[in-house]
C-alpha cells in the first residue's frame, strides 16, 4: 500500500511505517462520515495526497524544533504526513472549516501525533510566529502572502530559510509575479517519477 512512499523514503522508522500504513484506513473511515478527499482520488491517496505533501520535505527538510504553519490544511495535507516524517518539528493545521479540523483531530490523535496541533481558525487571525509556512493551492499567491507574511520569524529552521513552501501546478508566472517578491520554483517532477507529478511545483519564497 506504502509503495510510493518507500520508493522515495526508504529510512523510515518501524513507527513512521506504521503510521503511514495507518493513514488508508483512518482516511477511509473518515471519508465516509465527512468528505475531505474525493472519492476518484481516493484509490490515489497515498500518490495524490501523501507523496504530494512529502514534496516539501524533498526541497526543505525540517530541522528539530522547527516551527511550521498549514494554511487551509483541509484534511490534514501537508501537515500529517510531514508531520510524521519530522517527529521532532511542530506543526499547526489550521483551516477555517470545523469540519475539516475534526478529521484532523480524529487522524492526529489516532496516530498517537503529539508535534500536530489542529485548529479551527482563518490564518489572517493567528496571533503567532512560525518558521515555516506551507500550504496546498488554497489560493491566489498574492493574498496567500498577505494572510501570512507578517506571522513568519526570519532565521533558518530547515534546508532552506524561513519562508513560504507552497504546493501548486501549472503555470505561475503571472501570478508569482504579482507578489512583487523574489521565489525559487521546484519541479515536483524532479523528485518523484509517476505521472500525476508532471506540472506540479512546490514555489518557495524566503523570509
Amino acid at each position: 500500500m506504502i509503495e510510493p512512499i518507500d520508493k522515495y523514503f526508504p529510512s523510515l522508522t518501524p513507527g513512521q511505517r506504521r503510521r503511514f500504513e495507518a493513514l488508508h484506513n483512518l482516511y477511509a473511515d473518515w471519508n465516509g462520515k465527512i468528505n475531505v478527499i474525493s472519492r476518484k482520488d481516493f484509490d490515489q491517496l497515498y500518490i495524490r495526497h501523501v507523496l504530494h505533501s512529502l514534496a516539501i520535505a524533498r526541497v526543505c527538510p525540517f530541522a528539530p524544533g522547527a516551527r511550521v504553519l498549514d494554511v487551509g490544511c483541509g484534511g490534514g495535507f501537508p501537515s500529517v504526513p510531514l508531520a510524521i516524517l519530522f517527529p521532532e518539528a511542530h506543526f499547526t493545521a489550521v483551516d477555517s472549516i470545523r469540519k475539516k479540523i475534526t478529521v484532523v483531530e480524529g487522524v492526529s490523535r489516532e496516530l498517537g501525533l503529539e508535534n500536530l496541533t489542529p485548529r479551527c481558525a482563518r490564518a489572517e487571525t493567528l496571533t503567532e510566529r512560525f518558521d515555516y509556512v506551507v500550504s496546498r493551492a488554497v489560493t491566489e499567491m498574492p493574498a496567500f502572502v498577505g494572510w501570512i507574511w507578517d506571522k513568519i520569524e526570519r532565521g533558518e529552521r530547515g534546508e532552506l530559510p524561513n519562508g513560504i513552501l507552497y504546493l501548486k501546478g501549472g503555470d505561475l508566472t503571472e501570478e508569482l509575479a504579482r507578489t512583487r517578491m523574489e521565489w525559487r520554483r521546484f519541479a515536483i517532477s524532479d523528485f518523484f517519477d509517476e505521472e500525476f507529478f508532471a506540472t506540479k511545483q512546490v514555489v518557495y519564497a524566503a523570509k
